[in-house]
């Protein structure tokens, strides 16, 4: 079958490491289901995997993906939830978790196969294209909010560099939900972007923003990190699941965090409850998930340029 996956490992140059070509389809095993892709889309943790994040030379050639939303193999529309070991389901109870691609081929390919615990019904409101967007970026703004920052409607949300995958989403989300929303972005049209997608306002980084917020949604990590901080009423909850731009900020602001009380939080990706939750709400509230291109699979190369050089607003989608 055909598919895109990680030849090798290169940590200067990760695309280097990316092949297209044919690779072995996956064998049927007790417990497990055998999807037929009909989408895919990227995140930064598919780049990360080509510089070796997660992914050891000695899984090579390992496909790439995490997210997916096919037709499993009695014919239904499935959304893949990508996180194996959590539950038990389909693996060894004492298997610790991780998300496809650091132990298992993954979803940039004609067929994947996943612990049957894991497929959750395609809602028919959402395009296959939709769905496969929702996993992984989308689970994680949505658990970001709603479960560890923990705001209400009418709450106020700063989200920190828009265009991301993960920052995308939890603008829409947000303001679906009734939330008075922030966003910042170094780009003048990615700000503009913001604010069409319902953004009551969005700034430069380091701006001073109209009032404080309840909370924080921070995946860049060193450059904004004093902002975030900065940015908070007092007891507001800064709520952090990735640092793009490195894990060490010049000032980690503790007087500011313990003098104000202010809550810092870790969060990664989602249960899958929560994103039967998330495709629920999207069916729901005609949410939709912010599609920045859409590529056909034997063209995803195109899409990992588009990721590593920052060119877009929203996700890329693989169409097989």
């Amino acid at each position: 079958m055909f598919a895109a996956y990680a030849a090798r490992i290169d940590r200067d140059q990760p695309l280097n490491g990316l092949e297209l070509g044919d690779r072995p389809e996956p064998q049927a095993r007790p417990g497990w289901s055998t999807v037929t892709v009909k989408a895919a889309s990227l995140n930064h943790h598919d780049l990360w995997s080509l510089r070796g994040v997660g992914l050891g030379e000695e899984s090579l050639p390992m496909i790439l993906g995490c997210d997916a939303a096919g037709i499993d193999e009695h014919g239904n529309e499935v959304v893949v939830y990508p996180v194996v070991g959590l539950s038990g389901h389909g693996v060894g109870p004492d298997e610790p978790r991780s998300i496809l691609t650091e132990r298992y081929q993954g979803t940039f390919a004609e067929k994947v196969s996943v612990p049957t615990w894991n497929l959750l019904p395609k809602p028919r409101e959402l395009s296959f294209e939709e769905a496969a967007c929702l996993p992984t970026a989308w689970l994680t703004a949505y658990r970001m909010l709603f479960t560890n920052a923990g705001v209400r409607p009418g709450d106020s949300v700063l989200v920190q560099g828009a265009g991301g995958g993960v920052a995308t989403a939890a603008i829409v989300l947000a303001k679906a939900a009734g939330l008075r929303v922030y966003a910042t972005s170094r780009d003048e049209a990615k700000r503009k972007r913001a604010e069409d997608l319902g953004a009551d306002a969005a700034f430069e980084p380091g701006a001073r923003l109209p009032r404080r917020v309840d909370a924080v949604i921070e995946t860049v990590g060193a450059a904004t990190w004093s902002h975030s901080v900065k940015s908070l009423r007092p007891g507001g909850t800064l709520v952090i699941s990735g640092a793009t731009s490195g894990p060490n900020p010049q000032a980690a602001e503790l007087n500011r965090i313990f003098f104000l009380e202010l809550k810092v939080v870790g969060s990664t990706m989602g249960t899958k409850d929560e994103l039967e939750d998330l495709l629920s709400f999207c069916a729901v509230t005609g949410v939709r998930p912010v599609v920045d291109t859409v590529l056909p699979l034997d063209r995803a190369r195109e899409g990992f340029e588009k990721m590593a050089g920052g060119d877009l607003f929203g996700k890329v989608v693989l169409t097989v």
